[in-house]
C-alpha cells in the first residue's frame, strides 16, 4: 500500500507517515485496485511503481527492461575500482545496458569517467535515455543501438568493458516463476545453453580493449568455472572470479 500511495501522491514515505489526514479519492482507489490486482498476479513491484534503487541512484523501470538486481552492483564496484587504479579519465563500455543501471551508476560516482552504453533493444535504450535525463547525465553517457560490439565503431577501444548479458539457459524453470515471468525474455536467456552471449562478449573484447584493459561479465551462480575457462581460452590474463553479497561467484574478470 505504501508504495502505491508514494506513487499516487508523489510524496516520500516519511511524508506520508506524517499525513494521516490523506484519503484515497475515487481515482486513487481505482488505481489502487488495479495495482493490487496486478500484484496479486505476480507483477513485480518495480514495474508497478515504475522505479528501482540501484547503487545510490534511482532508476525508472518498465517491462521493456530487466529490473536491476543487487548482484549487478558488483560490476559497478569493479568498474569503480579500476577507475581508482588508473587514476586518470577512464573510458568504459557497458554492453547490454538495459535501464542504463551500470553506466549511470558509474557516471554518478566518477564524474571524469567517459561512458558508452549499448543495447540491441530500442525500447531498452529509450528507457536508459530517460534515466540519463532524470539523473542529469545526458552529456555523460553515449548510447548506441546494436548487438554487442556491432553497436560501436570497429576501431573503438576502452579501458574497461562491463556486461550483464542474458545467461539463463532456455530450459531453466525459473523463467516461468516469480518476477522473471514479466521481464523481457531476451534480457534473461540466450535461448540456448546460457553461455552464447558470454562467449560473444569475451571473444570480441580484446579487439576493443586498450592494453591491460579490463573485461568483467556477470554470469549465473553455477557458471563461474565455465566463464573463467572461456576467458583463459581467449587469452585473458589475471582472470579472477568475484563473489556477490550472497556468497556466489557472480562475476568473472580478466585483463587483455
Amino acid at each position: 500500500m505504501a508504495y502505491i500511495l508514494e506513487k499516487y501522491y508523489q510524496l516520500p514515505r516519511s511524508a506520508l507517515l506524517s499525513r494521516d489526514d490523506l484519503e484515497l479519492d475515487d481515482k486513487a482507489f481505482d488505481e489502487w485496485k488495479s495495482l493490487e490486482s496486478k500484484r496479486i498476479q505476480g507483477e513485480p513491484i518495480a514495474y508497478l511503481i515504475g522505479k528501482r534503487g540501484f547503487h545510490n541512484i534511482e532508476l525508472y523501470v518498465a517491462p521493456g527492461v530487466l529490473i536491476p538486481r543487487p548482484e549487478t552492483e558488483l560490476l559497478v564496484e569493479i568498474g569503480l575500482r579500476e577507475i581508482t587504479r588508473l587514476n586518470a579519465p577512464t573510458n568504459i563500455l557497458d554492453l547490454g545496458t538495459g535501464s542504463g543501471a551500470i553506466a549511470l551508476a558509474i557516471a554518478h560516482e566518477a564524474p571524469d569517467a567517459q561512458l558508452t552504453a549499448t543495447d540491441q533493444a530500442i525500447e531498452a535504450l529509450d528507457i536508459a535515455k530517460i534515466n540519463a535525463k532524470l539523473l542529469n547525465m545526458e552529456s555523460r553517457v553515449q548510447f548506441f543501438q546494436g548487438s554487442w560490439y556491432e553497436a560501436i565503431e570497429a576501431s573503438a577501444s576502452y579501458d574497461v568493458i562491463l556486461s550483464n548479458p542474458p545467461y539463463i539457459t532456455s530450459q531453466d524453470s525459473h523463467l516461468s516463476q516469480g518476477d522473471l515471468r514479466f521481464e523481457p525474455i531476451s534480457a534473461l536467456t540466450d535461448h540456448g545453453n546460457g553461455l552464447t552471449c558470454l562467449e560473444s562478449i569475451i571473444s570480441g573484447a580484446k579487439h576493443h580493449l586498450n592494453p591491460n584493459g579490463l573485461l568483467a561479465v556477470e554470469h549465473g551462480f553455477n557458471q563461474s568455472e565455465a566463464v573463467v575457462a572461456l576467458m583463459q581460452q581467449a587469452g585473458f590474463q589475471d582472470v579472477q572470479a568475484h563473489l556477490d553479497l550472497g556468497g556466489h561467484y557472480r562475476v568473472a574478470s580478466g585483463r587483455k
